[in-house]
């Protein structure tokens, strides 16, 4: 993903001079068990967290309650693929106990921030929780999906679910040759958090993670994590209801950027294309791309075009006239972010439940009522 050499050079500065004002700050006052690779912190006081994206800042908050003093990085409406640390940020990772990432690729701001920060404690990949080869399946079947909408005729494709496990099967074989490292994510769509399924792959790699570094609260963090993941799947299966009743020839989907691939994926949803044809939200479409789109919403009957909280409506409003459908814009869906504070999509559950009712209601499909544990 991009990152402006302005933007590098800027932030590599930054990072010297907190360094040095971190190093002197935190003399006599850090654990040894921290310099050792990230235990807890000293007696009596809690397990100091930072969480890079408003998801996991979520997920981490759920799983460790008050054993925990959270500090996130991202706040609502900022983007993963286009942020630099503050020095309040680099401060609060200095003092941290433990890091929690998405992974995937998404975050490649980490490492100079650690750099810069000084932190020594224990990272939390949350993408280490899922199988690497079905994330990269379920990547190359979307491009292929949406590529190959610009040369041939998509009326039987993608909306059957043999089909559509098929196509994942095929692209899973062709990854698997030699790929044995798990770590390598540069091929990954990196949204891997917009499919409730993965969340609880993740949510279970948090709580791994932190009953490691403060094995004096595995039990409390297991126990909220695994309350937790009885919301994630009542909410899967609330979304796949709702999604079934929709006629598999309707689930057509254009988004803003390439980031519901695995929501996609999960609940029959076929990938038309998106507005910016990247897995970033500040890539730049060419006129052919904006063009290709526009043909293909009006090929394949696609009913709207939606918009996302973290990117500019402009573009989308524009491509959704020229192919005569309506823009789904009053209500944004939120991918990269989760909603402002005190909205109901403040939490993951909220946001992924306003997701799938304004993808409903933009298909003329009234959601069903919520089950209880989600209201």
């Amino acid at each position: 993903m991009r990152h402006s050499r302005t933007r590098t050079l800027v932030t590599a500065t930054l990072a010297a001079t907190l360094a040095a004002g971190l190093a002197a700050s935190l003399v006599g006052c850090s654990s040894p068990s921290a310099e050792a690779g990230g235990s807890k912190a000293p007696d009596g006081e809690r397990l100091r967290v930072v969480a890079t994206t408003t998801q996991l800042a979520d997920f981490t908050k759920e799983i460790g309650g008050d054993d925990i003093e959270l500090t996130g990085l991202l706040k609502p409406g900022a983007s993963a693929h286009h942020f630099d640390p503050s020095p309040a940020d680099l401060l609060a990772l200095g003092r941290a106990d433990v890091l929690v990432v998405n992974g995937a690729g998404l975050e490649t701001f980490v490492s100079s921030a650690v750099e810069a920060s000084g932190f020594h404690g224990k990272t939390v990949t949350a993408a280490d929780g899922l199988d690497q080869a079905t994330l990269k399946a379920i990547t190359a079947e979307g491009a292929a999906e949406a590529g190959g909408a610009e040369t041939h005729d998509h009326a039987h494709e993608s909306t059957d679910a043999h089909d559509h496990a098929s196509a994942t099967e095929e692209a899973a074989h062709a990854h698997a040759d030699g790929d044995d490292d798990d770590h390598d994510h540069g091929d990954l769509n990196p949204h891997i958090w917009t499919s409730p399924r993965n969340a609880e792959g993740m949510v279970s790699e948090v709580a791994k993670g932190l009953a490691q570094a403060d094995p004096a609260h595995k039990a409390d963090y297991q126990r909220r994590a695994d309350a937790y993941l009885l919301k994630l799947k009542g909410l899967d299966e609330w979304i796949t209801t709702q999604m079934d009743r929709v006629p598999k020839a309707e689930r057509i989907m254009v988004t803003g950027h390439d980031s519901l691939r695995y929501y996609l994926h999960d609940y029959g949803i076929a990938f038309a294309g998106s507005i910016l044809p990247s897995f970033e939200d500040n890539a730049e479409p060419s006129a052919a791309d904006v063009d290709r789109l526009v043909a293909t919403i009006k090929e394949r009957k696609v009913r709207a075009v939606f918009v996302e909280s973290s990117m500019s409506p402009g573009l989308a409003r524009t491509i959704a006239k020229e192919a005569g459908v309506k823009v789904v814009d009053a209500e944004s869906l939120y991918t990269d972010s989760l909603g402002p504070a005190g909205s109901s999509s403040a939490q993951y559950l909220g946001a992924t439940v306003h997701n799938t009712q304004t993808i409903l209601e933009a298909w003329g499909e009234k959601p069903g009522p919520l089950p209880e544990n989600l209201k």
